[in-house]
């Protein structure tokens, strides 16, 4: 944060000073919602969640040195502002400390990027490439909500260059109270598919809802959009800044010769062409450099070349810019995540899942079989609404017509992926239906196999995301069973 005091606070949030502050206490730090992160200097934000209280844990954010609490209480043991509400209060601060960056006489550039699959890796790329450059904040995770957005603001400080933020939605209107707290100088819009479809009732009014990040743009600001998914090149119209689209076959900034390795890992050509302008009016370079970052499934080009164009158009140079995806990895763990214990390969990818999604996995998986023995250990996908069933079952479809080698289906809620692959014509246990995320586990202590590529997937909350360490950690004790003699893949 910029340095404020008890006093600054109080007057932004409305607030008043209690736990024996004077209004002299000084942040100098960022601000936290967990105790275990503060560091001394820091405002500790004694968020109220669905199943913590942080005012429970208002002492050890005062032990760790927390200088400032804000709470909604009277009765605390440590200096603080009291607020009506913990969770606006923090985003007041982060619209008044992104006024105070704006009115520096070398103000940070604010890119903000969504999209219903990619937005989290493509922040992870953003931040690579610009750090380079100069300061930058883009932090790991997926802070992208109502609370998490003002958090990631609220760690700017006087020499940030770049602040990368990451925009979700759940509905109609809710990017927008974002771009409210924080307006984009670059907006980036990935894909428009059926992540939360359960909740915005349409893919068109998730169109709406995506779109809502490019009509925040100043006419000053930078458009950068998708050319080749219709719905956001259709956003064009809803701007008035000016619009620079990217595709792999069409648009503006090109990733031509795209190609996969033998283990998925995509290598393109980066091409700009004559004319692109950056944010503060000078020229990109045009022509060619090779893009080789170490990444798996086609899917992750789109969300290089959009990280890419939007890096050039904020001040990166092509060439550097490439360079600095050299074997690039994610900051954000469980996005094709990717680990080998032994001769196995094992690729979490189970932080969030949809439909989109879930397709890229499996074909990325389908490639990865060439000459091994495929597993797909899928779970549910959750906020789907009443078409769950429907878009479950074509997910178990698709994983037989990929002739993925075995499909482990793991929850009630995934359960029509099982009923898709048995009526595509999966049989003789190729997909196998399994209640827990424990007995998951056991059946794949049990079977997996040298030469085997596993792959999770599942949204968060359907938790496959937790198999991989223990998977992992038993694959490495023990290589694991041998093939049967009379045994071959599974088609």
């Amino acid at each position: 944060m910029f340095q404020t005091t008890a006093r600054q606070i109080a007057e932004t949030t409305g607030g008043s000073l209690v736990g024996g502050a004077s209004g002299d206490e000084t942040v100098t730090g960022e601000a936290r919602i967990d105790s275990r992160a503060v560091e001394p200097g820091d405002l500790f934000a004694a968020f109220a969640g669905e199943h913590v209280d942080g005012h429970d844990y208002l002492a050890a954010a005062s032990a760790a040195g927390a200088a400032l609490a804000l709470v909604t209480r009277d009765d605390v043991g440590m200096p603080a502002v009291r607020v009506a509400d913990v969770q606006q209060a923090l985003s007041d601060l982060a619209r008044e400390q992104i006024e105070r960056a704006r009115a520096a006489a070398e103000p940070p550039v604010v890119l903000a990027v969504t999209g219903s699959a990619g937005k989290t890796s493509t922040k992870d790329l953003l931040g690579l490439v610009l750090s380079g450059i100069g300061p930058t904040i883009a932090p790991a995770g997926s802070f992208n909500n109502e609370l998490g957005l003002p958090l990631t603001v609220l760690r700017l400080t006087p020499d940030t260059r770049f602040l990368v933020l990451e925009m979700g939605a759940r509905g109609v209107g809710h990017i927008r109270h974002l771009t409210d707290i924080a307006r984009p100088d670059i907006s980036l819009v990935l894909n428009v598919g059926s992540a939360h479809l359960g909740e915005f009732g349409s893919v068109e009014a998730i169109a709406r809802a995506k779109g809502e990040l490019v009509e925040a743009l100043p006419a000053t600001g930078r458009a950068v959009l998708n050319a080749e998914d219709p719905r956001v090149a259709a956003m064009a119209s809803r701007t008035e800044a000016p619009v620079v689209t990217w595709g792999l076959s069409s648009g503006d900034v090109r990733g031509e010769q795209l190609d996969l390795d033998a283990e998925a890992r995509i290598t393109f050509t980066l091409t700009v062409p004559e004319g692109l302008t950056r944010l503060d009016g000078s020229a990109v370079p045009a022509g060619s450099v090779p893009v080789r970052p170490d990444l798996l499934g086609e899917h992750q080009a789109g969300n290089v070349l959009a990280a890419l164009t939007g890096a050039l158009l904020a001040g990166a140079e092509p060439a550097a810019a490439a360079a600095a995806l050299e074997g690039a990895t994610l900051a954000s763990g469980q996005r094709m995540e990717a680990e080998r214990a032994g001769d196995v390969l094992v690729i979490n990818d189970a932080y969030n899942a949809n439909p989109d999604a879930m397709r890229l996995a499996l074909k990325t998986l389908a490639h990865l079989g060439r000459g091994h023995r495929t597993i797909a250990v899928l779970g549910e996908m959750r906020e789907l609404g009443p078409d769950s069933a429907r878009l479950h079952d074509e997910i178990g479809r698709l994983a037989v017509r990929l002739n993925i080698s075995q499909l482990y289906v793991v929850g009630e809620g995934a359960a029509p992926m099982h009923h898709g692959a048995s009526l595509e014509g999966s049989f003789g246990g190729e997909s196998e239906y399994l209640d827990t995320v424990e007995e998951a586990l056991a059946v794949l202590e049990r079977t997996v196999a040298p030469g085997d590529v596993v792959l999770l997937k599942s949204s968060r909350d359907a938790g496959l995301r937790q198999l991989a360490r223990p998977l992992l950690e038993h694959l490495a004790q023990d290589a694991g069973p041998q093939r049967p003699s009379d045994g071959g893949e599974q088609g």
